[in-house]
């Protein structure tokens, strides 16, 4: 026990480490608050700026800019009805209206402490579900780990998008580009069309940067001209009665986020947003109407969002499958450190488990401190106009594709994905099934192979063991399940009802 608290508080009692959490979340908080940036888009750009850091620094500087991000867009929502990240949308709908009545500091300070409150409650589903899952997954083949794979691009597909056969198309998009390069077991070459840049293959950073950074970029320019909205705070009065009466909510909150955000491919934007209709359909008679500036409203999607980001460690760090888009870069970041998440990590190298269980409740703690502070000068950084944020967004992206591998053929194809990941927003297509088919596409690649030849390449045997083995059976008929669900029949059925 005393061992896994030193692993606990290395970031606690490391001064550089400290720092770093807290530079990472004060960052973080006015990133997500900044209308056309994304907590998403910083990790991708960090990990080529961290990654000859050693894996404690990078992952405190990471960890800190998630935690601090996904709270963020919650101060635009409430005070410009601008949300600054996607899981703030279900915030705008209630802490606007309460902005609009003068309680912007109230809405502000109650926000932050049920933020801390869901994100601390993540950690500790995550440092208790963690290993129990882990032990469970120590089971599995290369069947369900190919399984688990393709489910884990779908739910993104899913659950993330206007069609799922776009996020569908997405993650096959994504499954392509991570082939590219040499095989790994042939060393044939795919999808490099005789090009030498291409036979190392496309480095899932660079398309982190282009997908996420540049294409967001080139989506702003279309609002470049909209001028910001100014907004004045005197101070944040956190009203503590508050808090204690809307306890039960705040944790019936938490635990749906928690369990939202460990389902691979959801993350806090569709945590929030089931959550408010958990309390929209659960609260009776709230003081003010939901929509007009109901306490409830506010309360529900906060609490939910940021717990969602413990419970997107969850399946990360036990299975290898990301949570959200922001996890997915964070196995990029293992990787890059040597690392390969899943159960073997947890056991393997248990002082890493629990450093990053310490280090998300030290953000957390963080969180509440810059939460409740700066309010004057988040409201200039928030005025700064889009046409000095773009070409910084554009520059930082070409510095760090370039510093993975000092390869000036990166920034072009950093250039190129962003392009392309425009074009694919503009008509209704999702960028983040593609990244998590970069990084998941040679894993399934992988396992398959490896069950085909444990089949002794017979297809028959393969689907027979499928179906034989417990395991494999039930992530089966979860994958026959999704496809169903979409049927056209299926899907009127459910709207009729």
């Amino acid at each position: 026990m005393s061992e896994i608290f030193g692993f606990f508080a290395t970031s606690w009692l490391d001064p550089y480490l400290l720092m770093l959490t807290a530079l990472g979340t004060f960052a973080g908080i006015y990133i997500g608050a900044i209308p056309g940036l994304s907590v998403t888009m910083a990790a991708s750009i960090l990990i080529s700026f961290t990654f000859k850091w050693e894996v404690n620094e990078a992952l405190a500087l990471i960890a800190g800019v998630y935690v601090g991000g996904v709270y963020g867009g919650a101060r635009t929502a409430i005070l410009l009805n601008i949300p600054g990240a996607p899981s703030a949308i279900a915030t705008a709908i209630d802490g606007y209206p309460l902005a609009k009545k003068g309680l912007a500091g109230e809405a502000i300070g109650l926000s932050t402490v049920m933020s801390v409150m869901g994100g601390l409650i993540g950690v500790l589903a995550l440092a208790l579900a963690a290993p129990l899952i882990a032990g469970f997954a120590i089971k599995f083949t290369s069947r369900e780990y190919m399984l688990l794979g393709i489910i884990g691009i779908l739910l993104v597909g899913t659950l993330s998008g206007e069609s799922f056969a776009k996020g569908a198309f997405a993650g096959a998009l994504g499954v392509m580009i991570g082939m590219i390069g040499l095989d790994p077991m042939t060393a044939e070459t795919r999808f490099t069309y005789g090009s030498i840049n291409l036979m190392g293959g496309v480095p899932f950073v660079v398309a982190m940067i282009g997908f996420f950074g540049v294409a967001e970029a080139l989506v702003q320019l279309e609002h470049v001209s909209t001028a910001p909205i100014r907004q004045k705070v005197a101070r944040i009065i956190p009203a503590w009665s508050d808090v204690r009466r809307y306890l039960g909510l705040g944790l019936k909150s938490s635990g749906l986020g928690t369990l939202i955000g460990a389902l691979p491919g959801t993350g806090g934007d569709i945590a929030a947003l089931l959550a408010y209709d958990q309390a929209k359909r659960s609260t009776k008679n709230p003081e003010v109407p939901f929509g007009e500036g109901a306490k409830e409203g506010l309360i529900a999607p906060e609490t939910a969002n940021n717990a969602a980001v413990g419970g997107a460690f969850v399946p990360m760090l036990t299975l290898g499958i990301p949570g959200d888009a922001v996890t997915a870069i964070i196995i990029g970041a293992l990787y890059i450190h040597g690392l390969k998440p899943g159960p073997l990590l947890l056991t393997d190298t248990p002082h890493l488990f629990w450093f990053i269980v310490g280090n998300l409740t030290l953000a957390n703690l963080f969180l509440l401190v810059f939460g409740l502070t700066g309010i004057r000068v988040f409201t200039k950084v928030v005025e700064c106009p889009r046409a000095i944020l773009i070409p910084l967004i554009v520059i930082l992206s070409a510095v760090g594709a370039y510093a993975i591998q000092n390869n000036p053929v990166h920034i072009t194809w950093a250039l190129a994905f962003g392009v392309i990941g425009y074009f694919l927003k503009r008509y209704g297509f999702e960028v983040g099934p593609i990244i998590l088919g970069v990084i998941l596409g040679p894993m399934i690649d992988a396992n398959y192979r490896r069950a085909m030849i444990g089949a002794q390449e017979n297809i028959g045997t393969f689907l027979y063991e499928l179906v034989a083995n417990p395991i494999s059976f039930l992530l089966t008929c979860a994958l026959l399940v999704m496809f169903a669900s979409q049927l056209p029949f299926l899907r009127r059925w459910r709207r009729a009802s």
